[in-house]
């Protein structure tokens, strides 16, 4: 026993939209087919929000299991952490919205965008408040909708993207929990992946698909997002004096299989050891890491005092990892 104080995830939670849409379903109304985009991203179907269904019914629903299976009432919340780059409104947070609907009011709730890390970047907060003794039970959540802000006729970008929420909620512990968290960000490469419009530079009403427009350079996000992981999960076993061996399972971001693959590769870890839910979810960003975690959890696949490594990569560019003992 030592006098140290983890931050450990308690208990896992996540929600998904009831529609799904399938490659053979994109592939009535764009030019694509479910060869095509299995062959390119390992992804089979996606689930697509209900119209008027926003980003914080997605992160209640998720929340509500999080916090069920950590035995946590919503009042005893000392703080609610949001990753999303899809917020219900410009202001307040959806994390504020979420606070509300769960019935915590008073304690601070904020919301992270970090793109797809904005999961990992909302832990790594969510980690320092804990460890200095700031709060106990912290909700952190990742949920978006960016299904919203497609276009439609892009068949580079559309296929790609699902709607979805996890969350988990973290309390003290003296044992074991979150070892380290690494991030990092270069904002010179924006224009690799973004949506070009915005509330201070304008929305330009005027133009086609306006404010919905995922804008990618694929092939250069791939080579961009599998040299920094591999980057952050040496950073990551090092500051842990830990060997890749070392890793019981590898929960990544869920963006493209070809990535997974390629950083399940560098660890020398066989797919069977690390979580993929892309086939089913598509990259559902801020939402995939805690998406898949979940499901890890909830089918005995991950079990109490292994070692995990969630790592993720997204638009800003953002990057980051969270190396925990659950």
């Amino acid at each position: 026993m030592s006098d140290r104080i983890y931050a450990r995830i308690a208990g896992t939670g996540s929600y998904l939209p009831e529609k799904i849409l399938t490659n053979d379903d994109l592939a009535q109304f764009v030019d694509t087919s479910d060869e095509w985009i299995q062959a390119r991203t390992g992804i089979r179907q996606r689930h697509v929000a209900a119209e008027g269904e926003t980003t914080c019914d997605l992160a209640y629903q998720a929340s509500l299991r999080a916090l069920e299976a950590a035995g946590v009432a919503a009042s005893e919340l000392d703080l609610i952490i949001v990753g999303t780059t899809t917020p219900d409104l410009i202001f307040p947070s959806t994390a504020c919205l979420l606070q509300h609907r769960l019935g915590a009011e008073g304690c601070p709730a904020f919301d992270v965008n970090a793109a797809c890390s904005g999961f990992v970047y909302a832990l790594t907060v969510a980690d320092k408040f804990v460890r200095s003794g700031a709060a106990k039970n912290v909700l952190v959540v990742g949920a978006e909708t960016l299904t919203r802000m497609l276009d439609w006729n892009d068949r580079t970008t559309c296929v790609l993207f699902g709607d979805g929420a996890g969350a988990v909620v973290l309390k003290p512990d003296t044992e074991t929990g979150i070892l380290s968290t690494h991030l990092h960000a270069d904002g010179g490469k924006k224009e690799l992946l973004w949506n070009p419009v915005g509330v201070s530079v304008g929305f330009r009403p005027e133009e086609k698909n306006a404010g919905v427009r995922v804008l990618m350079a694929g092939s250069d996000v791939f080579k961009h997002a599998v040299k920094a992981l591999d980057s952050v999960v040496d950073e990551t076993l090092e500051a842990n004096g830990l060997d890749r061996h070392d890793l019981d399972w590898l929960i990544p971001h869920q963006a493209n299989l070809r990535i997974i693959d390629a950083t399940a590769k560098r660890l020398e870890m066989p797919m069977e050891r690390v979580i993929v839910t892309v086939d089913r979810h598509g990259n559902t960003s801020s939402g995939s890491v805690p998406l898949a975690l979940d499901e890890a959890v909830r089918s005995g696949r991950v079990q109490r005092g292994q070692l995990l490594l969630l790592e993720a990569f997204g638009g800003g560019f953002t990057w980051g990892s969270a190396l925990l003992r659950y």
